[in-house]
């Protein structure tokens, strides 16, 4: 707290300018990152953070209905919705003409209008290697002809655009065509997540080559005006931004969403004249920041104010004289603590490392994790799918949580980890009692901030008390996730929020050829694989869900991670901010976010 302390100032001092933007008479909206973004070119990012930045810039081939639930997907550039022929394999997309990407010194002077090639060249360079795309398991082996196209671009440390494959071609200006190997009941989900299928042009690419990062240009709702890494971003409209005006279709009894639509239906979008982004780690700054009216917009309460902020899960009575309003969501997400499969230590399928694995599982109080340091804001997980995603079973319970102390010190010794030397901590297994005593320590990666200290504490105290010893590696967020894609971490624990609303972007995250990609811990058994591949097949239903069910079991007898919890978000909007409506997958809201600057005025006297 004494750092939070120290902290506070200097985030008054960053935001001390907001109130001003405000009152010169502009619409501006101002939140938030805890984390840094890492940089805004689709095919590069798969962090949360960048992710839902770059969902405002540029534009996927549709999107989601933003008040509709359960979720819909509707057109975003296309004229109509794909049309699915040949038993789902085949996909026409018609994209709508008229439709411009942003100014920029790239398109030497000329107005840039988005086509159907754009997409195939977007979609293409997750095969570049060179690109060294984190998300190419959504595609590699789904399309005809691109893993040949894939293989030689590796050949040849080259990716040919020109080269015209069947599963990936634009048959004019404004239509394309994915064809796919076998029916993917996911695939249409993949068209609206922008990571994966967002248009970028080529030439902006070939314009800034390595810094394509740094220069996003899309034919989306806003442009990027600033940005001091890890810092400040600051994004205004898109003076190129077609007409799109606001809609949506919540349920007759969704009274929010009612609300909402009420205020803002037939609004031409974007509704404010600029959005700032700040990046502020600490939990305390950001929770000043919004009660000091610096921020509009409070995304997810940080745990160690939620009793402040919504004692009994309720809003605090001084939040809710002020106008303040509150939405508490169980976000369709998972946190988790990976174990690395080809760690010599905590690796391998052996029964004795299975075993520690499973020890150290049983060891670990997730229940301690919710209560104290998440201060009762998440629920426990019970199995890696994420709550409301299609094959989530809320009424599934397994031992993957279970928390029993003298199990884990029992399996421990079973398979030979005991303190062979005297020194307190248990030692690994010796094949005879001649063999020399090994040292081991378990190392786990953690952001250095105050909202993961309690949960490192866990950590510790639980290993502690089963005789292993722990220690952290600390580094900065985006640096732990360079050394997980490079497979450097031992343990690691992370949050996964889904992109579509399937279990499938769950099981992704332990399917084996996605090792370095979405499988960090990078665990690979050939029946599990098989079974992943087969659900793919499948749509929605009692037989797919039957198949995750094994899936299940295999991942809790071979205990590649920790499982965590699925955490509730509790995000707060200042009276004067309007519009915000957490969507379980779709990440694109700046467009549908307004001030009330009437409120505002008065809240500002």
């Amino acid at each position: 707290m004494k750092l939070a302390s120290l902290l506070a100032p200097l985030a008054a001092a960053l935001l001390l300018a907001m109130p001003a933007a405000h009152a010169a008479g502009g619409k501006v909206f101002r939140y938030a990152f805890e984390i840094a973004e890492t940089g805004f070119d689709p095919v590069e990012i798969s962090d949360l953070y960048s992710s839902n930045v770059i969902a405002n810039i540029f534009d996927p081939p549709l999107t989601y209905d933003y008040l509709a639930r359960p979720i819909k997907l509707i057109p975003n550039t296309l004229a109509a919705m794909p049309e699915v022929t040949e038993n789902g394999t085949l996909y026409t997309m018609r994209v709508r003409p008229g439709i411009y990407f942003a100014d920029d010194e790239a398109f030497k002077g000329a107005k840039r209008e988005l086509t159907a090639h754009d997409y195939v060249y977007s979609i293409k360079r997750h095969f570049d290697p060179r690109k060294r795309s984190p998300n190419l398991y959504q595609f590699e082996g789904q399309m005809v002809g691109m893993d040949e196209v894939l293989a030689d671009a590796r050949k040849n440390n080259r990716m040919d655009y020109e080269r015209v494959a069947e599963g990936l071609r634009a048959l004019d200006r404004y239509t394309f065509q994915i064809r796919l190997k076998q029916p993917n009941y996911n695939f249409l989900y993949y068209l609206a997540y922008c990571n994966l299928t967002c248009a970028v042009a080529r030439e902006v690419v070939e314009h800034y080559g390595d810094r394509t990062a740094e220069h996003p240009v899309g034919t989306g709702p806003f442009r990027l005006a600033f940005w001091k890494r890890s810092s400040k971003m600051v994004f205004e409209p898109n003076p190129n931004y077609r007409e799109d005006l606001f809609d949506g279709t919540p349920p007759a009894d969704d009274a929010a969403g009612q609300f909402i639509l009420s205020r803002l239906k037939g609004k031409r979008l974007p509704l404010v004249d600029k959005v700032e982004v700040y990046v502020i780690e600490e939990p305390q700054p950001r929770w000043l920041a919004f009660l000091n009216n610096e921020l509009d917009f409070l995304e997810r309460v940080p745990n160690e104010f939620a009793n402040v902020a919504t004692p009994n899960n309720e809003l605090a009575p001084n939040l809710r004289k002020r106008g303040v309003r509150m939405e508490r969501t169980a976000g369709m997400e998972l946190t988790y603590s990976y174990f690395g499969m080809k760690d010599p230590v905590v690796g391998g399928y052996e029964p004795e490392k299975v075993a520690l694995r499973r020890a150290i599982v049983l060891g670990q109080d997730v229940g301690a994790e919710v209560r104290i340091a998440r201060k009762n804001q998440a629920i426990t997980a019970h199995s890696p799918i994420g709550p409301g995603a299609l094959g989530y079973d809320p009424d599934f319970r397994s031992t993957a949580t279970e928390y029993d102390p003298a199990k884990s010190k029992a399996l421990l010794d079973m398979y030979g980890y005991v303190d062979c030397n005297g020194d307190g901590w248990r030692d690994l297994p010796r094949k005879s009692a001649a063999d020399e005593c090994k040292p081991f320590t378990i190392e786990y990666a953690s952001a250095p901030s105050a909202q993961q200290k309690p949960l490192d504490e866990n950590w510790k105290k639980n290993m502690d008390a089963i005789g292993i010893n722990m220690a952290f590696k600390k580094a900065k967020w985006p640096d732990l996730l360079k050394e997980s894609k490079a497979g450097k971490l031992q343990m690691w624990g992370l949050g996964w929020s889904a992109a579509i609303p399937d279990a499938d972007a769950f099981f992704v995250m332990l399917y084996g050829p996605n090792g370095g990609q979405a499988n960090h811990s990078r665990f690979d058994r050939p029946e599990f694989n098989r079974l992943y591949e087969e659900a793919k097949r499948l749509p929605d239903g009692p037989e797919r869900n039957a198949i995750y069910r094994e899936m299940n079991r295999l991942f809790l007898v071979y205990a590649p991670w920790r499982l965590g919890v699925h955490r509730i978000y509790t995000d707060l909007s200042q009276p004067w901010t309007i519009g915000f409506r957490r969507h379980p997958v779709m990440r694109g809201f700046w467009k549908y976010v307004d001030i009330d600057q009437p409120v505002l005025a008065q809240a500002s006297r």
